[in-house]
């Protein structure tokens, strides 16, 4: 059913340029905002979007909202909020489940307010002390961690920037008041005790009993080795370049011990002093080649470098994002340290170390490094998108004397949005200015809080939504839909929540979302029907993504520290993602009439 659509050459163009999004971010390296930037200019050129309708994702109240709560989430991360809540829950559970109902409760509440990759990233380092206290592998708890603040995301209208942006754009297209704080809460409560109580009966099968990456990496002596710097030998004086150990081939110089102290990630201009301990990584069997090089003689130190707790060194594990650099290259060719000031010391790829020569290793997404670091490394890497940063080892403790100021701010916050005083832009602004105001975190931590990624990718999806509207691509796309699901509106709310789903799965859930809602909007407009179950729909959908370790960010984030393989998500988030569609489906007519 439905009457024929007639694509002009703008339709045309904006359906190319869908496309070619979808297919550039499912299968190259490109960042989203960098893809979606292009796709923004191009339909900006081609006259398809006037100058103000493409920029104007950049002034949305849902965009400014999600950088605002990026503010509010790094007071209450800053001040130790996070920290003091699970110091508070985790406790000594008596099973596995009960661990399981610690752990879950508590992050997919938090993750309702706050934003779920902060909360994750303070809780592996605390879930992998827990589970060596009660004697659970960390295989068994880092999984159902990313699905609970997943869960967690669709409690609330703030619980991700999806719902925040869905609901932005909703507004924008229909002139519609759109959602308040906790509509989208009955559906996603269902969908979350659903899959909460799916991991009680079937985690303990479904989930490896596997070794963590920390534990691969404890014993530092399988890969690495030193050796010292002969005194009144031909090499003291002589840069780490000029005596011939810049480009070993299957070893790196990680570090020197001299006087005590530590030089971390040796650049190749260092000089050699009489006595240095170096401290090589890779083929531990080389350390034959490197005693033949005339200077250099057998340590006899009893305990190891690589062994001893320095302050100057600075051990961090991090997980290699889909977007970073070096992917793809070797990290040799790749010119690892001179790009990122850091050292590989092991490499961890689907639960198993890559042993042998480290410099033949081509990095790819979801591998987990060891890395020893110079500190701006971790200060970069917080705000950039190369590496997701799981544990740094000598992570500075927060200060908890504002603990409690910021989880007020938190409230008052969400206080002040549900009651009605202010509308969420308002009150996320005012919280925001609280948290900067209190000190909970300076105006520096507020600036580098704000995911400049995550702002540009969202602001550009909303051109691409709003080009398919105003080209009639979206009207002729709903056109089909309306024939295969013959206007059957229960249908129609499956085939939506599936397209969704599926799109999340290949790129970002936001640019998922964005492009699909002018769609549902355009059928939901030729049928006559209610839009808002369609609307709360697409939000659940976009966050189910369960299957693969890199169609979440939390996803990857737990996969080195768990000791996952890739299979090891499908097996249970496939069920996952279904389970989701059937309560979302069955939920959705319950709350919101289709028709």
């Amino acid at each position: 059913m439905g009457e024929t659509i007639t694509l002009e050459w703008q339709g045309w163009l904006t359906l190319f340029t869908c496309v070619a999004v979808l297919a550039t971010l499912a299968s190259t390296r490109l960042t989203p905002d960098l893809v979606l930037v292009a796709a923004l200019t191009v339909l900006s050129v081609a006259g398809i979007l006037a100058p103000a309708e493409a920029l104007a994702g950049f002034a949305n109240p849902g965009l400014i909202t999600v950088a605002a709560l990026f503010v509010v989430a790094a007071g209450v991360q800053n001040a130790g909020g996070v920290d003091a809540i699970v110091g508070r829950v985790l406790g000594r559970p008596r099973s596995y489940r009960g661990a399981l109902t610690r752990l879950m409760l508590p992050v997919s509440t938090m993750s309702g307010f706050l934003n779920n990759t902060p909360v994750v990233a303070t809780m592996i380092p605390a879930v992998a002390r827990w589970s060596k206290q009660i004697n659970v592998t960390p295989s068994r708890l880092m999984i159902p961690l990313s699905y609970a603040s997943i869960f967690g995301g669709t409690l609330t209208l703030i619980g991700t920037s999806t719902n925040l942006v869905v609901n932005g754009q909703f507004q924008a297209l229909t002139g519609r008041d759109g959602f308040q704080m906790f509509d989208i809460t009955p559906v996603g409560l269902g969908v979350a005790t659903a899959g909460f109580l799916m991991l009680l009966l079937t985690a303990k099968r479904l989930l490896p009993e596997r070794p963590s990456v920390s534990e691969q990496f404890a014993n530092r002596r399988e890969f690495t080795f030193e050796v010292a710097v002969a005194e009144n030998g031909p090499l003291v004086g002589l840069s780490i370049e000029q005596a011939g150990l810049r480009n070993l081939g299957r070893i790196f110089l990680a570090e020197i011990e001299r006087h005590g102290a530590i030089v971390a990630a040796v650049a190749p201009e260092e000089r050699l002093q009489a006595g240095d301990r170096l401290v090589f990584v890779g083929e531990t069997d080389a350390i034959v080649d490197v005693l033949r090089i005339n200077g250099l003689v057998a340590s006899d130190s009893t305990t190891p470098v690589i062994e001893k707790d320095k302050a100057e060194r600075r051990l961090v594990e991090a997980v290699v994002s889909p977007y970073c650099e070096g992917i793809g290259q070797t990290i040799r060719d790749g010119r690892f340290r001179d790009r990122y000031g850091a050292v590989v010391l092991a490499v961890n790829r689907n639960g198993e170390s890559i042993r042998g020569n480290l410099g033949s290793i081509e990095l790819a997404a979801g591998d987990v490094l060891l890395l020893e670091a110079r500190s701006p490394f971790v200060t970069r890497q917080r705000h950039l998108r190369d590496f997701l940063m799981i544990n740094d080892l000598n992570e500075q403790r927060p200060d908890h004397s504002k603990t409690g100021l910021a989880i007020g701010i938190l409230f008052t916050m969400v206080a002040l949005a549900t009651s009605g005083v202010t509308s969420m832009l308002n009150a996320s602004l005012l919280a925001a200015l609280a948290m900067v105001a209190t000190r909970c975190l300076s105006m520096a931590e507020a600036r580098r809080s704000l995911d400049l990624t995550v702002i540009i990718t969202i602001a550009a999806s909303f051109a691409l939504g709003n080009a398919l509207q105003a080209s009639g691509a979206a009207a002729w796309i709903g056109n089909g839909v309306l024939v295969l699901a013959d206007g059957n509106p229960l249908l129609l709310l499956v085939l939506t929540f599936f397209a969704v789903s599926v799109l999340t799965e290949m790129i970002t859930n936001n640019a998922a979302a964005l492009i699909m809602l002018p769609v549902v909007l355009s059928i939901t407009s030729a049928l006559g029907i209610n839009p808002e179950p369609y609307v709360i729909t697409v939000m659940i959908a976009a966050s189910a993504s369960y299957a693969t370790p890199l169609g979440y960010q939390t996803n990857l984030m737990v996969f080195g520290p768990g000791g996952y393989r890739f299979t090891d998500f499908m097996r249970i988030g496939i069920m996952m993602n279904i389970l989701a569609g059937i309560v979302t489906i069955l939920l959705v007519p319950l709350i919101w009439p289709l028709v």
